[in-house]
């Protein structure tokens, strides 16, 4: 089982234009970190591996470009699916 450091990233699939080729849905969650994708597309976390770095470990754009709840495209330009990224405080 990966380490938990620093914050929890919680990815949500907040829409799918056409078919995602992953089966990924509206609504599906994922719990990534550094160490793992959760079952979260390979490209796509590939993609967005470095913001779920940043999120992890307590960095945050300015809130007027997003703050710390990203939202990103996958690669697959045809059949869009979009996640948003969010850091939560781990509960000790």
């Amino acid at each position: 089982m990966p380490p938990e450091v620093g914050k929890k990233v919680i990815g949500t699939i907040v829409s799918v234009q056409g078919e995602c080729a992953c089966g990924h849905k509206k609504g599906d969650k994922f719990q990534l970190s550094g160490y793992t994708p959760d079952g979260l597309c390979g490209f796509f976390y590939h993609d967005i591996f470095s913001y779920i770095m940043m999120l992890q470990f307590g960095g945050k754009f300015p809130e007027d470009w997003g703050g710390s709840v990203l939202e990103f495209n996958c690669p697959d330009t045809i059949n869009v699916t979009r996640i948003e990224l969010r850091a939560e405080d781990r509960k000790g």
